[in-house]
């Protein structure tokens, strides 16, 4: 990511432009029941509503993202919430993901192909991974207008064909504001055996 574009996120922050969503989406909602507790990574944890959620039902989060600003909003929420996180700030594009160090791997509307192959390497075995990402399509959608920031049909079952997929779907969701859907594509998938 170039310099401009972590200044243009930390000034999004900063400015209010980009509203934190007050808790975690309804997709990682959806599947805590089913996700293994250990250690996880949230990948692009902006002020860290996700992370929040999991640290709550008991993982060890390590969360990363690229604005300092969104960090320091995120860290300060969870030192009120008394929650234990360990926060980072980092270019995910240059993002050493530990190898076989985590147990689960969240990323939610953060498109960043060249990171794929490091989050499969950064699983332990049987390590769970959970994507939502904004997809391409015709219709009127909210989200990224950039379709570098939305992802192909079958995208994210192509890339992680060499884990074992647990769930996936592409999917019109409602919209947030001004009534548009979103567009989204959604995968679970484990290295190895999920464990049912």
């Amino acid at each position: 990511m170039s310099e401009s574009e972590r200044q243009a996120w930390d000034e999004r922050y900063r400015t209010g432009t980009y509203q934190p969503r007050p808790k975690a989406g309804p997709f990682l909602e959806s599947w805590m029941p089913r996700l293994p507790v250990g250690r996880t990574l949230d990948v692009a944890c902006g002020a860290g509503r996700n992370a929040f959620r999991l640290a709550e039902a008991g993982h060890r989060v390590t969360a990363v993202d690229v604005s300092s600003v969104a960090v320091d909003m995120a860290r300060a929420e969870a030192d009120q919430r008394s929650l234990e996180i360990d926060w980072m700030v980092s270019d995910l594009d240059e993002y050493a993901v530990p190898e076989s160090s985590f147990d689960l791997i969240t990323v939610i509307r953060y498109v960043n192909r060249g990171l794929w192959p490091r989050l499969i390497e950064g699983l332990v075995p049987d390590g769970w991974l959970l994507i939502e990402h904004h997809l391409q399509t015709d219709a009127d959608v909210d989200g990224p207008s950039s379709p570098d920031f939305r992802l192909r049909p079958q995208e994210l079952l192509e890339a992680f064909a060499e884990l074992r997929i647990v769930f996936y779907e592409e999917t019109l969701e409602p919209g947030d504001q001004d009534g548009r859907p979103f567009a989204l594509a959604r995968l679970v998938a484990c290295r190895g055996d999920p464990g049912f």
